[in-house]
């Protein structure tokens, strides 16, 4: 159900509640929600586990381990390439949120580099081409870094999920 909820249904009683905390204005309304899973993280994970094959637990129950040492010594070890994934993607989808950082954050010397890029052009004046697009390449560094760095973790993970093993 709550994938089908859009992000935009939950603006603006989020901003109430960051504004509350004394959070506007900072990167904390940005990081903070990262580290709680979103829907369709969840369902990616949950996938990943549901292609686990059962038997790894049974044997780690006979050799004498409780749910907890399963979880922690077969599982999550197991379930690394999707954690990555995951990671990845939300970092992709934070790099590249405007929505985001235009509502929390009012001060130029905080905007993130998509804010900063639209402040780069500017309506009343002359815009500098040249300048916007070497600035959106450079901004692409950190996306292909990660990619690249993690590209065999990325695949692993997606292809992988969801199948029965």
């Amino acid at each position: 159900m709550t994938m089908m909820l859009p992000a935009q249904v939950v603006i603006i009683p989020q901003f109430i509640m960051f504004h509350k905390f004394n959070w506007v204005n900072s990167f904390k309304p940005l990081i903070v929600p990262t580290f709680t899973a979103g829907p369709f993280f969840v369902f990616l994970i949950m996938q990943f586990i549901r292609g686990i094959p059962s038997e790894l637990d049974e044997a780690a129950k006979i050799d004498g381990c409780n749910k907890y040492e399963i979880f922690f010594r077969i599982i999550v070890p197991l379930v690394k390439p999707a954690i990555i994934t995951t990671t990845i993607f939300s970092f992709y989808w934070k790099w590249d949120d405007f929505l985001g950082p235009l509502l929390y954050l009012n001060k130029p010397k905080l905007y993130t580099v998509s804010l900063a890029l639209r402040a780069f052009n500017d309506a009343t004046t002359k815009t500098n081409w040249g300048g916007l697009l070497a600035m959106s390449t450079l901004s692409l560094v950190p996306v292909l870094i990660i990619f690249f760095a993690f590209q065999r973790y990325l695949v692993e993970g997606i292809a992988t999920t969801g199948l029965k093993g």
